[in-house]
């Protein structure tokens, strides 16, 4: 079988150009970035704003498993499928971070002939967005250590810092750390720390920005510290937002390049969803939707996570509602759900399918709490069992959810027709009832046991002490309104990672809570989450490399 980058590495790409024009772009409103990928200028927002939406579609799944769901390669395969069908589709997904691409995740350009491509480039330093939001945060915090250097003018409490540092790459070292050692001259000593890129607030602005003045004003929100009174630190109080957004001027614009198949794709920004919000940018999916009768999007990770914030935060902040939802589930994913080891996978257990579809019954539950209708689409992997997939199909039948198989990864958009006629049945005969979960004005931890209770399937949440502190400052602040971005596990609807399929009766535990002023949204903090994520045993850097004409080579 050929490898991801075998394939992607065989197929011949159509100048970005012609990707653009495809699009629906004007020469004029994008700046090529090489052959095969551009970025949109922002210039180009107003007419294309005026142009009417088509129907913006997101793909979710059930709880994440090693066995892997393929929401990704869903995303692209769905949205080939439809253009296979005659409409004008096109795509948005995150960019990938270099932290799980040398990890154990992977990158996140999909897979077989279901890509966006070029797939090298995206998963490493592709257009240079990553490594800009990193500089810009990073200026940040540079200022401030040096504001306090230079005799700490605004009073700063050097205990109460909470704005860090961020690196682009998974490595535990650095979650906790002392800095400013060696003397006078070398600063100001202090505890610290460092997020992984995608956990930035400034990712989360980028995100969620309007336009260039938007994120400027965003920036400006930042809460950096404390002061010794008590008054919160401002960013703009430091005097480097302009020159952040100079960094960011570019890192702002949507990235465009293509599928495997020639559909124009939009790629930019890379929040994951189980620390931060988990969607791609709110320009890249205006631009998407105003050129296309279909645009298909996706969320990181299970419904509990991606979902649930691509509803409460992106729409509610945006204004952008979907027309519909494609649930990807796997016969691997629920036999894993049923408890049956990775090792074991293989083998013919229709009871175990049975046990985990609990799981995704609650996952949509969830989409239906949100009032959208959802296609169920599975995913096929070469050694499914026929008798597991047709308890799927008849279980999903029988409670009248549209359900369709799909072999995207082997066939590409052909193998993804039957989801995309269901989908574009379902999107006909729909009456968009969406609402959020909670309104703005309820408390934040009545927000924050609502979302517990009727999404995760607890029955309790604890506060500590520090957490309660601190929601009461937050709210006394002005800050009550915002809503709430879990920081969760990704693999179990508890803060358990270890508690599978659909536990009830559990309790989540809030150990701290975070707020992102700029971005808009309060970050409690559950269980034991890392907004730093270490590497693997074995990284799959090690079995990565390049060769003298430059060919990426062990790049999944």
């Amino acid at each position: 079988m050929k490898s991801d980058i075998d394939i992607a590495q065989a197929a011949k790409l159509r100048p970005i150009e012609e990707i653009a024009e495809k699009a629906g772009l004007k020469v004029g409103e994008y700046t090529p970035w090489g052959a095969h990928k551009a970025k949109v200028d922002l210039g180009a927002f107003k007419r294309i704003s005026a142009l009417d939406p088509g129907h913006l579609i997101l793909v979710t799944t059930t709880s994440p498993t090693p066995a892997g769901e393929g929401k990704t390669t869903m995303t692209i395969g769905l949205t080939q499928a439809l253009w296979k069908l005659g409409h004008k589709s096109m795509l948005g997904i995150r960019e990938p971070s270099m932290g799980p691409v040398f990890g154990i995740k992977g990158g996140a350009a999909g897979g077989g002939y279901s890509q966006v491509l070029p797939m090298e480039d995206i998963n490493l330093h592709f257009t240079g967005d990553m490594h800009a939001i990193t500089a810009a945060h990073n200026l940040l915090s540079a200022v401030l250590n040096n504001h306090m250097h230079f005799g700490n003018k605004l009073n700063i409490d050097p205990r109460r810092i909470t704005w860090h540092r961020v690196m682009d790459m998974n490595d535990r070292s650095l979650r906790n750390a002392v800095i400013g050692l060696g003397g006078r001259k070398m600063g100001m000593p202090q505890e610290d720390s460092f997020d992984i890129t995608a956990a930035s607030e400034v990712m989360a602005i980028l995100c969620l920005s309007t336009s260039l003045k938007d994120l400027k004003e965003r920036l400006t929100r930042i809460i950096v510290a404390y002061k010794m009174t008590g008054e919160p630190v401002f960013a703009k109080d430091l005097g480097v937002v302009g020159a952040m957004a100079m960094l960011l001027k570019d890192a702002i614009r949507p990235n465009l390049v293509q599928t495997i198949e020639g559909v124009p794709a939009f790629i930019h920004g890379g929040p994951f969803a189980n620390i931060a919000h988990g969607t791609s940018s709110y320009l890249s999916t205006k631009v998407g939707l105003h050129l296309s009768d279909y645009f298909i999007t996706e969320a990181g990770f299970g419904s509990d996570l991606g979902a649930e914030k691509f509803f409460d935060i992106f729409c509610r902040k945006t204004g952008l509602v979907p027309s519909a939802v494609v649930m990807v589930v796997t016969t691997r994913s629920l036999k894993m759900q049923g408890e049956v080891p990775k090792k074991e996978l293989d083998k013919l257990d229709v009871h175990s399918i049975r046990r985990g579809m609990a799981n995704l019954n609650r996952h949509l539950q969830i989409i239906h709490r949100f009032g959208l209708p959802v296609v169920v689409a599975i995913n096929i992997f070469e050694k499914d069992h026929d008798d597991e997939i047709q308890e799927i199909l008849r279980t999903c039948e029988g409670m009248g959810i549209p359900i369709a198989m799909s072999d995207h990864h082997a066939r590409g958009g052909d193998g993804a027709l039957e989801v995309a006629k269901k989908l574009v049945e379902v999107v006909k005969g729909c009456k968009n009832c969406f609402n959020t979960l909670y309104p703005d004005s309820m408390p934040i931890k009545e927000k924050i046991d609502y979302i517990c209770t009727n999404v995760y399937g607890g029955s309790k949440v604890e506060f500590s002490v520090d957490a309660s502190k601190k929601i009461k400052i937050y709210e006394e602040m002005g800050y009550g309104d915002l809503p709430i971005c879990m920081a969760k596990t990704q693999y179990s609807l508890s803060d358990d990672p270890k508690l599978l399929g659909a536990p009830t009766k559990f309790k989540i535990t809030i150990s701290d809570i975070r707020l992102s002023a700029g971005a808009g949204f309060v970050v409690p903090i559950t269980g034991k989450i890392n907004t730093m994520p270490g590497l693997p045993r074995v990284p799959a850097a090690e079995k990565m490399d390049v060769t003298e004409d430059g060919m990426a080579s062990g790049l999944f």
